[in-house]
């Protein structure tokens, strides 16, 4: 026997189909030879226009496990965007240097010494022109961000008085193509020296960094073994910040501090490394600057929309609730399709921005919301689309509970501003897998954050579409007459 809502939703799939090649029929008798009175179940098939319209971003909330260092230019729009990223190291539980005794770099007075350095900004991957000049800036914080801390994406640490007067501050000039250093098998690094005299907050000095790290361990290994402490105590970490140069956005996977000394191992004389990294289990921020000018000019465009990451630009749809009921008080809306197509770019370059992989639609009034709490799509209210190179679009295959949640609010009278608006919004998706039975296995979202990653793309609409218009199709069904 065919369970009721199976019915349903194979009628209302044949129903889409139709819908396809008549939009604006009606379908009023679908499902009437298929189902005797009393047991009558009627399907409608509808489709009604959306409006659109770009929005700015503004800021969105940062944190992120890429750091982006660099600064590039959108050869499509014109818009610079500049990455500066804040990293914290982190030590783990476990952390030790070799014994004291074993230590052979010292100064004249027998002090353990470290012998160099560095800070190795290892990244996997980069946009723009490898062979581009960049200059940068190293500032050590003074204070820690804190943990749980919710950090936008314009927050500037220098700014908020995060850096450390008098403290490092090490420059220097490079090119990705240059950085032949290699922090890994795979992975390339922008290597930055802190061999040069340092002086603590105490006023003490030291020959460099490494050696001021070495006897802070020795003389207090705990506080290198829990992360509070050596942020608090020890290392509140670096800002790294583009000063000059434009072509590159290198994508920071891990900031790594690493400390040279010579030391005997078995007897034999060695030189020896000991490494601190930034981690997820620590903060790490970038801080993104646009040109707000032109992306205000892009937003005020009204022959399209946009949809723009870094903190960008996003799109706004307006979603027409009120003809969508009317004449259909008493029915279930079963499903609402709609695809939002992409507007191919106008100009040719090697270095054009890539679309957005992954979009969320979301009700306009938890745009802050959802990811200040850390939210994942539910797909009730909150749903997400990929990139179809075959559509050149977003598909929302069926959005029913957005639109129901919507009709819902206007039955209560809850009708604002936005009541009927949701949003666009790149986003990047963290996942598992899980392993089921008999060898299936299930994919599950973790983690939902902003897309922080360098895309850019124009959508159909705008107040002043002159495409074809965004088109949603909604099944309605009514059974035994209600």
């Amino acid at each position: 026997m065919i369970k009721f809502h199976q019915l349903v939703w194979g009628l209302a799939l044949a129903a889409t189909a139709l819908s396809l090649a008549a939009c604006d029929d009606t379908t009023d008798n679908i499902g009437g030879s298929l189902i005797d009175n009393p047991d009558k179940l009627t399907v409608k098939a509808d489709t009604f226009q959306l409006s659109t319209r770009t929005i700015m971003a503004d800021s969105v909330i940062a944190r992120n496990i890429t750091g982006y260092l660099g600064r590039v230019k959108d050869p499509e729009t014109g818009n610079y965007v500049t990455g500066d990223f804040m990293a914290q190291l982190h030590p783990l539980s476990n952390y030790q240097i070799a014994a004291a005794d074993s230590i052979l770099s010292r100064n004249d007075r027998g002090e353990i010494i470290a012998d160099s350095c560095e800070i190795l900004l290892v990244y996997n991957d980069f946009y723009g022109d490898s062979l581009a000049q960049m200059k940068l800036s190293t500032y050590e914080m003074g204070r820690p961000l804190e943990e749980g801390s919710v950090i936008y994406s314009n927050f500037n640490p220098a700014l908020h008085g995060y850096l450390r007067q008098g403290g490092i501050k090490q420059e220097r000039t490079y090119t990705l193509a240059d950085q032949t250093r290699r922090a890994n098998s795979t992975n390339k690094a922008i290597a930055i020296r802190l061999d040069d005299a340092y002086t603590d907050k105490d006023g003490v000095s030291y020959n460099n960094y490494g050696t001021y790290l070495m006897r802070k361990y020795y003389a207090s290994p705990e506080a290198f073994r829990n992360s509070y402490r050596f942020l608090h105590e020890i290392s509140p970490g670096f800002f790294f910040k583009v000063t000059n140069g434009i072509g590159s956005m290198a994508y920071v996977t891990n900031a790594q501090l690493n400390i040279y000394f010579r030391s005997q191992i078995n007897g034999k004389d060695s030189v020896t490394s000991t490494s601190l990294a930034s981690t997820e289990e620590v903060l790490q921020t970038t801080t993104f600057s646009n040109d707000n000018n032109l992306l205000a000019s892009l937003a005020a465009q009204t022959g399209c929309s946009y949809l723009k990451s870094p903190a960008g630009l996003l799109t706004e749809v307006t979603l027409p609730v009120d003809e969508i009921m009317r004449g259909h008080e008493n029915d279930t809306l079963n499903t609402a399709k709609v695809t939002f197509p992409r507007i191919n770019n106008t100009v040719s370059s090697d270095f054009l921005l890539s679309a957005p992989k992954t979009v969320l639609i979301l009700p306009l009034d938890e745009l802050h919301t959802f990811f200040a709490e850390n939210r994942i799509p539910d797909y009730k209210t909150s749903f997400t689309a990929a990139y179809s190179a075959t559509e050149n679009g977003y598909t929302f295959n069926n959005i029913s509970g957005l639109v129901n949640y919507m009709i819902k609010k206007r039955r209560a009278g809850l009708v604002d501003a936005n009541w009927n608006k949701a949003v666009l919004v790149p986003i990047s998706l963290a996942t598992t897998t899980i392993s089921g039975g008999y060898g299936t296995t299930t994919t599950r979202v973790t983690k939902c954050s902003h897309d922080m990653s360098l895309s850019s793309t124009r959508l159909v609409g705008g107040p002043n579409n002159a495409n074809q218009p965004i088109l949603l199709s909604v099944i309605h069904s009514t059974f035994n007459g209600r």
